[in-house]
């Protein structure tokens, strides 16, 4: 069935005079500071187009009017195409939508065991995700390490695709990357020029904190927005160690990274799809570890949704949780950070099913636990509709004092829209509970999982479709590879 168009933005961590205070520091660190861009082509692109650029130490200054024209043609309305046009994301600053999980490098399995992820895992937590009906957007939820690690992400591409009809968030490993990429698509939609026109995946660049562009990852942008790829331009900040401790300074510093990078692509080609995108998240200052699951984590990312908001451009966050098993601790991570992002208007909530130990594990059974989560947060999002049908007067008069509304028409009517209903919550009491086996949730979304993969078929690719994908995906591959032994 179609996605579901959620809207919401009920909750505001900032002012409007913090947002302007915000601003401003934001163009005194982009004019004053500058970002380091490690890639010639940007430094030369962007010194035509009005920038300061001190090419010996790779520092480009942007004055005020240089981002807000640059800003002008960033669009704040625009279409992520899926293979299948009922999966189509209209994206908008009001919209909500969740993505899958991304790039852990083991899987917690459905028999309990925590071990080293492979392709198959990708393809089976592919279809997994497919299935919930609370995800709208894939991304490769592993890394398999039973392949080569160079130019692995062509292999994530050509898997992701045969396993979803969904549209794609996928990464890059340099500008010939974005080519492959393009070329698979090309395969699957007919040609590359359908891919310009309605690409059907996604490219995230992830900005280093404090204030540097890798030239990899901007060589990735820059290829992307020639063939107007919608990009996610994500800053991947961690107060106290890459940023300052304070979140309205890392707002700042975020913030400055991130409008260059869209600044950078509209330069490119004015009018490419960029969301301003964060995965980043506090240092824990007593194992010094990264921690999305923090309520401080969730803090900053319903803050950037206001930052991004007044840029009035469409924002993701959305982070891991800390948590190594779905246990208790997994669930009340996950539900305030969904929840929080949901009400605050995050237009996109990134990693938002399957992934623990601060990003480095996927969990099937997680995946089916979040997926309910997610389902109850977006509820709650969508608030409550008050119209002269729902205030019901007429019906409360015929019922009266001491009548029953349970068989009244108006329930029947009203029912399915007003109430949630959950698939794997119990809601039963205990000897009920105990007669249908005495199921805990983990046990329950173990069952569901194992069922979804013995039974859910996604849109598979055409047999020679998916084969010519998987062969251009090798040789690409290969070719990475030997590129790296020359």
């Amino acid at each position: 069935m179609p996605i579901d168009y959620i809207r919401s933005g009920k909750y505001k961590v900032l002012s409007d005079d913090d947002l302007d205070n915000i601003h401003l520091a934001t163009l005194e660190v982009l004019d004053e500071v500058g970002v380091k861009i490690e890639y010639q082509p940007a430094l030369e692109l962007m010194r035509d187009h009005g920038c300061r650029v001190d090419f010996e130490n790779r520092i480009v200054q942007i004055p005020e009017h240089v981002l807000r024209k640059a800003l002008s043609t960033a669009p704040s309305r625009f279409t992520l195409y899926a293979r299948d046009p009922k999966y189509n994301v209209k994206v908008d600053t009001q919209a909500i939508y969740t993505i899958g999980g991304s790039s852990a490098l083991s899987v917690l399995d459905l028999d309990g065991n925590r071990r080293p992820a492979t392709k198959q895992d990708l393809a089976d937590l592919t279809r997994l995700q497919d299935a919930l009906e609370n995800l709208h957007i894939m991304h490769a939820i592993v890394i398999p390490q039973d392949i080569e690690q160079e130019g692995f992400d062509r292999i994530l591409f050509s898997t992701v695709m045969k396993n979803t009809a969904r549209n794609y968030y996928s990464q890059g490993m340099g500008k010939q990357s974005i080519k492959d990429q393009v070329e698979m698509a090309g395969v699957i939609l007919g040609s590359t020029e359908e891919v310009k026109r309605k690409p059907i995946f996604t490219i995230v660049v992830c900005l280093t904190s404090p204030l540097v562009q890798a030239g990899i990852r901007v060589a990735e942008l820059m290829e992307s927005a020639k063939y107007n790829i919608p990009l996610y331009i994500e800053a991947d900040a961690q107060p106290g160690a890459t940023t300052p401790i304070t979140l309205a300074g890392t707002l700042v510093e975020q913030s400055a990274n991130i409008l260059c990078g869209i600044a950078l692509a509209q330069m490119v080609n004015p009018g490419t799809p960029c969301i301003y995108a964060i995965a980043s998240g506090i240092m824990d200052m007593v194992t010094t570890n990264y921690s999305g699951g923090a309520p401080e984590t969730t803090l900053l990312h319903c803050a950037s949704a206001q930052v991004a908001h007044y840029y009035n451009l469409p924002f993701q966050g959305g982070t891991g949780i800390d948590a190594t098993i779905p246990d208790a601790q997994a669930g009340y991570e996950r539900a305030l950070q969904v929840l929080g992002n949901a009400l605050s208007g995050v237009n996109f909530i990134h990693l938002s099913v399957g992934m623990m130990e601060q990003m480095l594990l996927a969990s099937y059974e997680q995946c089916v636990i979040d997926n309910e989560i997610l389902g109850a947060a977006l509820h709650i999002a969508k608030g409550m509709e008050v119209n002269k049908e729902t205030l019901a007067v007429d019906v409360i008069k015929e019922v009266g004092p001491g009548g029953n509304y349970l068989a009244h028409d108006h329930t029947l009517k009203y029912f399915r829209k007003t109430n949630w209903f959950p698939k794997i919550t119990n809601r039963k009491k205990w000897d009920d509970w105990m007669r249908d086996g005495g199921k805990d949730m983990r046990k329950r979304a173990n069952e569901m999982a194992r069922e979804i993969l013995s039974k859910h078929h996604p849109q598979y690719l055409p047999d020679d479709v998916a084969k010519e994908i998987d062969k251009m995906a090798e040789s690409a591959q290969r070719r990475a590879i030997e590129n790296l032994k020359r």
